[in-house]
């Protein structure tokens, strides 16, 4: 039970997260530009975001997507520890323990 809400959790925010990245409102690429990322930078994390949560909710795929979530959550907290945007870490926590709970039950 717990395992398969983890993965449509996980799945449904990887998506949202990703639609949001991928449309780019003002405050988005604001974030963006003030980490230093290029312009298009957010509509290619969108788009992986997007392309993962599919991965996962599939189960023939759901260890590359695992994976590749993992990579995009990984280099999100690498950058707001490297420029300290403390306020986005709890939802990226909430990332991690998902995929912790996804990838220990596949």
């Amino acid at each position: 039970m717990i395992h398969a809400l983890s993965i449509w959790l996980l799945a449904a925010g990887l998506f949202g997260a990703g639609v949001f990245n991928a449309i780019s409102t003002p405050a988005i690429q604001g974030d963006f530009a003030r980490w230093g990322y290029p312009r298009w930078w957010g509509i290619l994390t969108g788009g992986l975001e997007i392309i993962s949560a599919a991965l996962i909710a599939l189960p023939v795929s759901r260890i590359p997507g695992l994976v590749l979530g993992a990579v995009i959550i990984a280099a999100a907290v690498f950058t707001v520890l490297r420029h300290r945007d403390f306020s986005h870490l709890v939802p990226l926590g909430v990332f991690v323990v998902l995929m912790a709970l996804a990838a220990t039950s596949s």
